[in-house]
């Protein structure tokens, strides 16, 4: 019966250079040594076939080689929005060059969060990507009582200044895209806002009343929990019995902005003829869309790889100046107005 096959360790490297284990362990935690001893331990390295072992390294080094992407969400929206996915993917590729694991944690309840806050301190991962989370959101008080390495995705107003984040400019981007609906003549314009718990809520339906000044129109408003399609099916219908002459709609999202599309097409009204619609993310939704969306480009990859960036420098050891970083969102004009 064969023996199986028997792992190479730092002592066989050390016996096939000629030098010390301790030599060889310096050159394995990235330490310095003369040129030509780690010439001689990496060839040894070869010649033994050594591979490291990296859950014993992580036991030693008290790491997980993980880091949470915790989605505060129901779990239907962390399955439909496309934004959430291409800010999870964007956060997986820089995680994975860096050789981490990411793990997805989808928070929709109290109980997800009591659950989530157990996890996160029980030292199964190493770091905290944070997506959507509330104003006076627990999740936040969880995250800065374990000091974790975290970066957030948005800046909910409470959150503790020493928590990094990225976002965008939600109100100035609200505010031009409806500035630039008016410019095409549209005169009775509301909005369907959506999350109005959360910073990118608040953010964009305060750029549309500063856009619209003295002609806001409070009543113009529909009020919605969610950046989904349904949410825009039920606003659009409720815009349209508060003013049946709208001839303008900002749609916090464009899922949103897909719904209240529908809405509009069961009313008999033509887009962008009738009433002229803008979204807010150009994403997959926006070029579904007959006729294509108007909207606001979010760099959604851009921003889960920036947060984890920022969680990576954080394990590094690097002390990261306070505040965020906020990404350029260019207005994308299409045909729906």
């Amino acid at each position: 019966m064969s023996r199986p096959h028997r792992r190479a360790t730092v002592h066989d490297i050390a016996a096939a250079a000629g030098v010390s284990r301790g030599t060889v362990s310096r050159v394995l935690n990235g330490g310095y040594v003369s040129a030509e001893a780690r010439a001689a331990i990496e060839a040894a390295i070869t010649e033994v076939g050594y591979v490291p072992n990296n859950a014993a390294r992580a036991l030693k080094m008290r790491r997980s080689q993980a880091v949470a992407f915790v989605a505060l969400e129901p779990h239907s929206l962390f399955l439909d929005d496309p934004n959430i996915g291409s800010i999870m993917l964007g956060a997986n590729a820089a995680l994975s060059l860096a050789d981490h694991q990411m793990v997805s944690l989808v928070v929709e309840s109290a109980r997800d969060t009591e659950r989530v806050a157990r996890y996160l301190s029980g030292g199964f991962v190493d770091g905290a990507i944070v997506v959507s989370a509330r104003t006076r959101d627990p999740i936040i008080k969880v995250i800065s009582e374990l000091a974790l390495p975290a970066a957030f995705v948005g800046h909910p107003p409470d959150l503790d200044q020493s928590i990094p984040f990225v976002g965008i400019d939600n109100a100035g981007s609200a505010q031009a895209i409806t500035a630039r609906l008016l410019a095409g003549g549209r005169r009775r314009i509301g909005m369907i806002a959506a999350a109005l718990d959360r910073d990118s809520g608040i953010d964009r339906l305060a750029g549309f009343k500063a856009a619209l000044g003295t002609a806001y129109d409070a009543e113009l408003v529909a009020d919605v929990p969610h950046y989904d399609y349904g949410s825009g099916v039920k606003g659009m219908r409720a815009l349209l019995a508060a003013e049946p002459a709208i001839d303008g709609v900002f749609a916090a999202s464009d899922a949103i902005a897909a719904g209240a599309l529908e809405a509009l097409r069961e009313a008999g009204r033509s887009v962008p003829g009738d009433v002229g619609v803008v979204g807010f993310d150009d994403s997959t939704w926006a070029v579904r869309c007959q006729p294509q969306l108007s909207t606001v480009h979010q760099p959604a990859k851009q921003l889960g790889s920036c947060a984890a960036q920022l969680v990576l420098r954080q394990l590094r050891g690097e002390v990261l100046e306070p505040g965020g970083q906020l990404l350029p969102t260019p207005i994308v004009w299409r045909e729906s107005a």
